[in-house]
């Protein structure tokens, strides 16, 4: 286990060192003049061109990645041209909203999806197999955005039961997470039925069944523990992709995470608070994957030494 912690944290540096490279590349030869956004196309040339020693702007290309690499090292990811405050301190206000929807999404898609896609392997072919199915296939059919837009509609203009927009207690978080968490539930169930199948079907299941085995621990103890591999792969990937993706959820609700932080950023072309962020994400999508691989060591031993 200790041996695959470190193989994966040496494949991380050089990972996090490309994206940085790639961002801040990208970034600077994208059109438009942060200066102007920072102070309005009306200032006159000699604010223009202060603001631009002041950040280094003037600077050749490699001048200006040297800069931002030794502050990156030292912790420093800048500060915004906008705000003029650490971007390390607005990521650390808005990524705990994000982990919050996250989280609740991914609970909400594991408990729904992979009980629906056990039950749909146990019957097979039966009523509640096929509604299972026509939900996942719904839920992978219909985008994002059109998901949540109709679910304001239906709760929250219609019914009134629940806020459209927002944060505050749990009633401002069923409808975002229900929204980022749909596709999550449909592939889950899918996935989970899929990979339950093959394992029902296997030798050791009916000679568990053979033995007397209850039906309950043929299916939970011998078939889903089994099958656990593809659902850990779905879980966590969904998971960094809500950690670091969710900006179109928290566009439609209002909600003040990390996606609409980002968002404001291009729009602004805020360059250090979309770096930073940049940096940050890929960070924290590559944590939650070797979190992943520790869950897969743990689930199957074998593969702690492949």
């Amino acid at each position: 286990m200790i041996r695959l912690i470190g193989r994966r944290l040496l494949v991380t540096l050089p990972t996090l060192f490309g994206v940085l490279v790639v961002a801040f590349l990208l970034l600077n030869v994208a059109p438009g003049d942060p200066v102007a956004a920072m102070v309005g196309e009306r200032a006159d040339p000699a604010t223009i061109a202060r603001l631009r020693a002041d950040l280094h702007l003037d600077d050749p290309l490699p001048a200006q990645f040297a800069h931002y690499l030794a502050s990156v090292v030292r912790g420093d990811l800048g500060r915004s041209y906008i705000t003029d405050r650490p971007i390390a301190r607005d990521l650390a206000e808005r990524f705990p909203k994000t982990a919050e929807l996250a989280l609740a999404a991914m609970t909400l898609a594991a408990l729904c999806g992979i009980t629906l896609g056990i039950v749909s392997a146990v019957r097979p072919g039966r009523v509640v197999d096929r509604l299972a199915m026509l939900l996942s296939y719904l839920g992978v059919s219909f985008p994002v955005y059109w998901v949540g837009l109709v679910l304001i509609l239906c709760f929250a203009v219609a019914l009134r039961w629940l806020p459209p927009s927002g944060s505050g207690g749990l009633a401002y978080l069923v409808l975002p997470a229900l929204t980022l968490g749909m596709r999550s539930i449909a592939f889950l169930a899918r996935m989970t039925r899929a990979a339950m199948l093959e394992v029902l079907s296997s030798d050791f299941v009916r000679t568990a069944r053979a033995k007397g085995v209850g039906p309950a621990a043929v299916v939970l103890r011998h078939g889903f523990r089994n099958a656990l591999i593809p659902v850990i792969t779905v879980l966590g990937l969904d998971t960094g992709n809500y950690l670091t993706g969710s900006i179109l959820t928290e566009t439609i609700f209002g909600w003040p995470g990390l996606g609409r932080y980002v968002l404001s950023a291009i729009e602004k072309r805020d360059l250090p608070a979309i770096q930073g962020s940049i940096l940050f994400m890929s960070l924290v999508f590559v944590l939650v994957n070797l979190v992943t691989d520790l869950i897969y060591a743990k689930a199957d031993p074998r593969i702690a030494y492949d």
